[in-house]
């Protein structure tokens, strides 16, 4: 119980058993861990000071909720962002979202050990994360706090200072929305089975770091799409790039893989968003220096999606940016 009699040491004991949990609900908001912890620090500095506001009603795990929600719709006043709307250039199979992750300027992908073992997979996805980008902020709170934390409308109308049924308005647009951008088949995928996503995995290192073009052919989709943030796996453009098609991805690959001097890579497996991914580095000077992380969405046993981040997360994944020698 939250008191406004309660030192900080005792409040601090209280509320850090939420932190993990109020840390997603935040990324899910922004789709940037940076601006989830931002986001948290700034939901338990607002609980701190209104703690003599706590009634009782509500668990403290919902209170902070409502507290964290608001911050985070606060923020989204403060920096409006907009997703450029570029599709795709290449036609693909409508399988696939509309635009991939990478169209998401600021998402980044989360390490699996910062999620908890009880999250629904489907709501950290990279997919659904981007796709939630595209909400409005008060379609965003609805669908969170309604199909994702599982609030009746009523507690979330309490939550956001309007009525149930504006709520009930908000959310059927926001399912509306969330479906064209979402992969249309996404809920007939077969989550694969760690033991196939190892394998599949082993395979697409082992083809990217031998340039062995028919070797990737197998392990890629013949719908295969990438996509490059800005700073991302040698891509220098300024806004985010992407591209699909299996002979357009061999001949955007080309010119790393097949150049006259072919750089030499590292590849690292990790997991990212409750998926593979593989945190990428190429030689230069003597080491090996990072190159950029890409995250895989593996369907039916190949590689459909890939997702390249900007070496700076690589910190978040206890990754080096300059591997050990001999690495």
């Amino acid at each position: 119980m939250v008191t406004d009699t309660m030192d900080e040491t005792e409040f601090a004991e209280l509320t850090e058993q939420h932190r993990r949990e109020l840390r997603v609900h935040c990324y899910r908001f922004l789709g940037s861990l940076d601006e989830a912890e931002d986001l948290v620090q700034e939901t338990l500095l607002r609980a701190w000071r209104g703690r003599d506001q706590y009634a009782g009603r509500a668990s403290v795990r919902a209170w902070l909720y409502k507290i964290a929600t608001n911050a985070c719709l606060d923020f989204l006043d403060r920096t409006p962002r907009v997703v450029p709307s570029v599709d795709l250039p290449v036609a693909v199979e409508p399988h696939l979202a509309p635009r991939p992750a990478a169209a998401v300027p600021w998402l980044q992908p989360c390490p699996d050990d910062l999620l908890d073992a009880a999250i629904a997979r489907e709501t950290v996805e990279l997919a659904f994360l981007a796709a939630v980008q595209h909400l409005s902020r008060r379609q965003r709170a609805v669908l969170i706090l309604r199909d994702v934390v599982g609030w009746s409308a009523k507690e979330t109308a309490t939550a956001l200072e309007t009525t149930p049924a504006s709520v009930n308005s908000s959310l059927q647009r926001a399912r509306a929305e969330l479906k064209e951008q979402l992969p249309s088949r996404r809920t007939e995928w077969r989550v694969p089975s760690s033991s196939e996503e190892r394998e599949v995995v082993a395979r697409y290192i082992a083809a990217i770091t031998s340039a062995d073009d028919k070797a990737i052919a197998a392990v890629l989709r013949d719908d295969v799409r990438c996509g490059h943030q800005p700073g991302a796996g040698g891509y220098d453009g300024p806004e985010p790039t992407w591209y699909g098609g299996l002979a357009t991805v061999l001949a955007g690959w080309a010119p790393v893989l097949h150049a006259a001097e072919p750089m030499e890579l590292r590849m690292v497996p990790v997991r990212a968003n409750g998926a593979p991914a593989v945190a990428t580095y190429v030689h230069h000077n003597g080491r090996f220096h990072a190159f950029g992380l890409n995250t895989l969405l593996v369907v039916d046993g190949r590689v459909a999606e890939v997702t390249t981040f900007v070496p700076s997360v690589f910190e978040r994944f206890g990754l080096p940016e300059v591997l050990p020698e001999g690495g």
